[in-house]
């Protein structure tokens, strides 16, 4: 289920009634009340769930959803205690569906300094604007012009830029945030229907935890049903992009430019150069480094220093380089006319 400080979870819905507004076939159990939208690892038995990749049938079979939606030629597939519906476009459905149950909560009505301020140390810049259920702790100063979201929970002696932005997030102690971050906007996604791209609610969170930097400039998405998170004491320079349900581990140092997709996993001490890149579902492994402008497309093991695009191992990337370096160079001596 969301977390409730960041949104509202509307009315309960039979299966009949929600593939009536999401454009679904009911194949069975069409009785079945659903309160709640989840992945399949992670549903229950009031919560819809869906599979539009033959990459995930053993999770199908294997979920505890009240409903799954799938693709026509996968209903046989899926599990018997669950309803079923059927969409040739199951991931926008299961999208449509999630605008029904989760709705975002805005900021509505502010925060008092006395209400959101653990004490009188909290120092508010001027133009700040608090959210409704912001706690603050002591010790901590808001830029000018800040907002801060409905609920969101800030630590002890953190300091936090001008015209930056939090929403959806839970931030630790001795947190700095510098001028213009933006913390927890919804991260990219879309899913492909007959009418075009359908915006997958993003309904994650974002967990910066204790001694954490993030640049100024740089944005962080919430995650899409997971969190988001920054381990203890990484530091992201300015301008860069963190994409929704990635986890980084302690100690990460992250270069200007640098940009994660989504769902990738970083280990403890991991360092990236600036402008590298690292594609969607990635994971490096401890104390690797990704040298400035590697563009990283496989999995990186541990202790590792990669570089290139796309990247590969240190020793392997300057070998290709030097090699083709002389190839380039070379020059064949015509071959002389005869006669």
């Amino acid at each position: 289920m969301p977390d409730p400080r960041f949104f509202e979870t509307g009315p309960s819905l039979t299966v009949a009634e929600l593939a009536a507004r999401i454009g679904a076939e009911v194949i069975r159990g069409g009785d079945v009340v659903l309160s709640a939208v989840a992945p399949l690892a992670s549903a229950d038995g009031k919560a819809l769930a869906f599979m539009a990749d033959r990459r995930f049938a053993e999770a199908l079979a294997v979920t505890r959803a009240g409903c799954v939606i799938v693709p026509p030629a996968m209903v046989e597939a899926a599990p018997t205690a669950a309803a079923v519906l059927s969409s040739r476009e199951a991931q926008a459905s299961w999208a449509r569906a999630s605008t029904l149950f989760h709705q975002p909560r805005h900021i509505d009505g502010v925060s008092t300094p006395d209400e959101a301020c653990e004490d009188a140390s909290v120092v508010l810049e001027p133009g700040v604007v608090l959210g409704e259920a912001v706690r603050i702790g002591r010790g901590t100063r808001i830029g000018a012009n800040t907002v801060i979201g409905t609920g969101v929970q800030i630590g002890r002696d953190c300091v936090i830029g001008a015209n930056a932005s939090i929403a959806f997030a839970l931030i630790g102690d001795r947190v700095k945030l510098y001028a213009g971050a933006r913390i927890g906007e919804a991260g990219f996604g879309a899913a492909g229907s007959s009418t075009g791209p359908v915006d997958i609610p993003q309904l994650g969170r974002v967990i910066l935890q204790d001694g954490v930097t993030i640049g100024a400039n740089t944005c962080i998405d919430r995650g899409a049903y997971d969190d988001t998170v920054i381990g203890e004491n990484s530091k992201i320079d300015n301008l860069c992009m963190v994409g929704h349900n990635c986890v980084l581990g302690r100690n990460v140092l992250i270069a200007a430019q640098t940009g994660l997709s989504g769902s990738v996993t970083v280990g403890d001490n991991v360092l990236f150069g600036g402008q590298a890149g690292v594609g969607d579902h990635i994971s490096i492994g401890d104390g690797a480094r990704v040298a400035a402008g590697g563009g990283v497309l496989s999995n990186v093991p541990a202790g590792e220093t990669w570089s290139g695009y796309p990247a590969r191992p240190l020793r392997q990337f300057l070998r290709e380089t030097i090699w083709l370096s002389k190839q380039a160079g070379s020059k064949t001596r015509p071959r002389e006319s005869e006669g």
